[in-house]
């Protein structure tokens, strides 16, 4: 078990070398000089060249590659091209709303798609299976960002029943020890901004969770198929077991070692941003100001809109909190 547990971590250091050796390559095929980005088309060729050479791209290509690693094995990420400041102290600021958004999607999606695939296995060709799954086909077809949108429109707008924005009340207060508002309130006993932070991570949740939830059901649905049809299933049904213990007692935890390998794959999804980072949903979600007023303003039909609307449910937001993911591409070096 040592051995192979040790083979498989030096196979993942090759893989890990590989993946930043071709992220670095992409990165050198992409026309244009950085160094002319970060000074602007006004620069001289005296301040080029001096920045080339500070930032070590007047060496040769293996030179820089070995200069990438050593800043990627020290927590070296450089500086951001508009703020200035360093990419992984920006990083640790926003990685805490990703986790936060990712870890609710996928405890709703693991709770309700689990259920879903169990109920649609132990009543396989029914119409409440067929039900499930054509459901789980939709909620993989369908594009997250007009989901995002249209959750906003109905449950924000047209109903009120969420805020259609930001992460936790302006009004509110709250200490900030870790990053997480939910944590935060739970260790300062702040019951009121629990409720507000859990009541603005709904629709965030709910629209980044279509996904994996239709493929855990999915998954859940034909692997618990698989092991009810096994002898030793039929076995415990004869003992004159009730058909929940059976299901629940034996033939589940049989089935959930595929069910825990493409949820710990999809929560990978999740936090790397593959989805969020593209959605102004989330976007509006984190505070940021400019992609709330677009997307009031969008759903409130442009700016023939109500204005005073508008101002209502953007004046709900927090400021100077405006957070965004980690998942987002950083402009640096």
């Amino acid at each position: 078990m040592l051995q192979y547990m040790v083979r498989r971590t030096l196979m993942l250091l090759y893989v890990l070398l590989g993946v930043s050796l071709t992220i670095f390559l992409l990165m050198r095929l992409i026309p244009g000089d950085p160094a002319l980005v970060m000074l602007g088309e006004r620069a001289t060729a005296e301040r080029i060249v001096e920045v080339r050479r500070s930032l070590g791209l007047d060496q040769p290509l293996a030179v820089q590659y070995l200069i990438y690693l050593k800043h990627i094995l020290s927590g070296n990420l450089g500086r951001s091209l508009h703020t200035n400041a360093r990419v992984t102290e920006e990083l640790c600021e926003r990685f805490p709303a990703t986790l936060e958004l990712s870890l609710a999607a996928i405890c709703l999606a693991g709770f309700i798609g689990v259920l879903a695939g169990i109920v649609s296995a132990t009543r396989h060709y029914s119409l409440l299976d067929s039900g499930f799954m054509l459901l789980s086909l939709a909620g993989v077809s369908m594009p997250i960002f007009w989901l995002g949108l249209m959750l906003i429109w109905t449950f924000a707008l047209l109903l009120g029943w969420f805020p259609p924005s930001g992460r936790l009340d302006v009004r509110i207060v709250l200490d900030s020890l870790t990053g997480f508002y939910l944590l935060d309130s739970l260790l300062t006993h702040h019951w009121e901004a629990f409720w507000d932070a859990l009541w603005h991570l709904a629709l965030p949740s709910i629209t980044l969770a279509t996904v994996p939830l239709a493929i855990i059901a999915r998954m859940t649905r034909s692997s618990l198929l698989e092991v009810l049809r096994q002898e030793y299933i039929m076995t415990a049904r004869s003992k004159g077991l009730h058909e929940w213990a059976v299901v629940t007692r034996h033939a589940f935890r049989n089935a959930l070692i595929p069910i825990l390998t493409i949820g710990g794959l999809q929560f990978g999804l999740l936090l790397g941003g593959a989805i969020s980072h593209r959605d102004d949903l989330f976007l509006a979600w984190t505070g940021t100001p400019a992609v709330q007023r677009r997307i009031i303003a969008r759903l409130s039909g442009g700016t023939g809109g109500n204005t005073a609307d508008r101002r209502h449910l953007l004046g709900d937001q927090p400021r100077g909190r405006h957070v965004v993911y980690a998942g987002q591409p950083a402009n640096s070096l």
